[in-house]
């Protein structure tokens, strides 16, 4: 029999605010635990929460970029568990009246285009976080991140693969860069992902019995997560067992899910609406202003580059990956530097600094004014490319002064032709071997030349000059 993977994706993203949701303590990550902590987060008898107007327009400007419908008089609710994470044993969330509803994502992938339905998106706040400690079998709890500001998108059952899968959440995170609504650093838990999968037999419209893998953080994970427990509930239908409707987690080392528990419903959580938060009513007024304070996203910024610049559709899609990418490119171009150059330079140079560093664009210290400098001097002739690349590693953690360092280090390129001139002979003459096997016609041997040549000079002759000029000379004898 042939089986098919149904998929939902429920997405926790952490907002960009500096303070959390209800009141006014810091959203900074880390931090010695129970540092960020104050009564109201803790929900101590008493205390009253306070909506943080920024969480609500972030809310809003997500739910506009995800074409949701946005819920002009929402509301929010008690979500009731006891956890040790959450010491007040209530979640303060969304349930009956969530602020947008009914979006919808267009992914690309191999398999070809494809709409991704968004169920609702709702705000909410985070609960604490358990740390385990294996070696001393203790449990701590850190309260620094209760009362940090989610949203929770959650999406209908459109997914069939993993590859799907990835490319709506990758979509995701960059629509939510741009926003500005969040950093979405896995790593750090901004973005946390639960995959509800079941499977069916190809054909079938009913839904299979799902499972939920909860607080998946990385793209590599999501996607093994998938495999593996598409497989198990497969291999459990094919033995003549059921599937139970559990919560899983998945486990990075043994590549597997375990059971965490039973999976709850909305009835266990014994919602009510929250009696110490009026409801929320929007005007239009403020729906419109929202609107036309949009950023241009991802995919209108490709289309831009390749329509204004002419640059190739993989180029658009490398430079504009990353919001603080493309403003790095953009602030190039305006200080003059060729499109096509800056783009190559940030393909190459400047994403291969920050992969070797495992670092953010946003958190790189080279600014787009050096980088136009090095380029306007490979432009100017003064620097070869090859010395370019090696000025650009030196100052790329200090965001140091270009023409100072080439100064300083005797860099700038060779312009004389008649040193080039001269140094070309003297190569030729010390490699009778190398000339001759030219003349014989091994190509080869013309790189070793331009290579003794460029090494006679220190890297510093233009390598065009260099070719030229040595073949004018072979020419001659």
């Amino acid at each position: 029999m042939t089986w098919e993977t149904v998929i939902g994706l429920e997405t926790h993203v952490e907002l960009a605010t500096r303070t959390k949701i209800f009141c006014s303590c810091t959203t900074a990550f880390g931090g010695e635990p129970n540092t960020h902590c104050c009564p109201v987060c803790m929900g101590m008898p008493g205390t009253l929460p306070v909506l943080n107007k920024k969480v609500l327009e972030f809310a809003v400007k997500a739910g506009l970029a995800l074409n949701c419908h946005i819920t002009r008089y929402s509301k929010f609710d008690r979500k009731n568990y006891f956890y040790p994470d959450l010491p007040k044993a209530y979640q303060i969330s969304q349930l009956y009246l969530p602020i947008a509803r009914d979006g919808a994502v267009s992914i690309h992938t191999p398999a070809g285009d494809k709409t991704v339905r968004i169920h609702e998106l709702h705000m909410e706040e985070d609960a604490g976080k358990l740390v385990h400690d294996p070696w001393l079998d203790q449990t701590r709890a850190d309260y620094n991140r209760c009362g940090v500001p989610l949203i929770e998108i959650v999406t209908e059952p459109d997914f069939r693969t993993a590859e799907e899968t990835v490319a709506y959440l990758e979509k995701l995170k960059e629509t939510l860069q741009y926003l500005g609504v969040s950093d979405c650093k896995m790593q750090e838990g901004s973005l946390r992902c639960d995959v509800n999968l079941s499977v069916r037999p190809l054909g079938s419209s009913e839904l299979g019995t799902r499972t939920e893998m909860k607080n998946l953080n990385s793209f590599k994970a999501i996607a093994r997560a998938i495999g593996y427990e598409a497989r198990r509930q497969i291999e459990l239908i094919e033995e003549g067992k059921q599937v139970v409707q559990e919560t899983r987690r998945w486990d990075e080392n043994k590549d597997a899910t375990y059971a965490m528990r039973s999976k709850e419903n909305a009835q266990d959580y014994r919602y009510f609406p929250e009696p110490d938060i009026p409801p929320i009513e929007l005007s239009e007024e403020y729906l419109e202003g929202l609107r036309a304070a949009q950023p241009e996203l991802a995919g209108e910024k490709r289309a831009r580059y390749q329509r204004e610049y002419g640059l190739p559709e993989y180029d658009c899609q490398m430079i504009t990956s990353d919001g603080a990418l493309a403003r790095f490119f953009e602030e190039l171009v305006e200080l003059g530097a060729p499109p096509k150059q800056g783009a190559n330079w940030i393909m190459g140079e400047v994403l291969g600094a920050l992969a070797q560093r495992a670092m953010e664009p946003r958190d790189m210290k080279l600014t787009a004014p050096t980088l136009a400098r090095l380029i306007a001097r490979v432009g100017e002739g003064r620097l070869n490319r090859n010395t370019a690349v090696k000025v650009f590693e030196a100052i790329f953690d200090t965001d140091g002064d270009v023409d100072a360092y080439v100064k300083e280090h005797g860099l700038e390129q060779v312009s004389d032709g008649g040193l080039v001139r001269e140094a070309c002979a003297g190569v030729l003459e010390a490699n009778p071997q190398s000339v001759a096997d030219y003349r014989g016609g091994r190509e080869k041997a013309f790189g070793f030349l331009v290579g003794q040549v460029m090494r006679e000079l220190k890297g510093r002759a233009n390598p065009q000059t260099v070719n030229s000029t040595l073949k004018e000379l072979l020419g001659k004898d």
